[in-house]
């Protein structure tokens, strides 16, 4: 049987705004993944804790505020320092292209702005999953 993609969904910060996390957590769980939403004001460290202890297999960070320059890279070097190189790392939110640019560039998957449909979303993390899991 194959293993069911588990999806932790984080808000990161200050943004209390999480409407956006949970349509994507909800359109994940619709399409038959695993999905732990964090709750919102979660910290870096925070966020790759419950990564671990959920075993994930990838991150989707909502982000608002302006802080992703800061909030991804911290999130992909807590994976990183704790081995968790097969964990997609991917997010959404109000960010400017070449940030998205420069955050591929550091390891973070896709980036998905406001207008992205979910079917998109969904697609992305499966077609991920298939390329990067074994399936047990």
């Amino acid at each position: 049987m194959d293993k069911k993609i588990r999806v932790l969904i984080a808000k990161v910060g200050l943004d209390g705004h999480d409407r956006g996390a949970k349509v994507v957590a909800a359109a994940l769980r619709d399409a038959g993944m695993e999905v732990i939403y964090s709750g919102l004001r979660k910290t870096p460290e925070m966020v790759v804790e419950a990564a671990l202890q959920e075993d994930v297999d990838a991150i989707g960070v909502s982000i608002l505020s302006g802080a992703h320059m800061t909030v991804f890279p911290r999130i992909k070097k807590l994976l990183n320092e704790r081995g968790m190189f097969d964990v997609l790392l991917f997010g959404g939110g109000i960010i400017p292209q070449q940030d998205i640019e420069q955050l591929k560039v550091l390891g973070c998957g896709e980036i998905f702005t406001p207008g992205a449909s979910t079917d998109t979303i969904v697609q992305y993390v499966r077609k991920w999953s298939t390329e990067n899991m074994i399936s047990t």
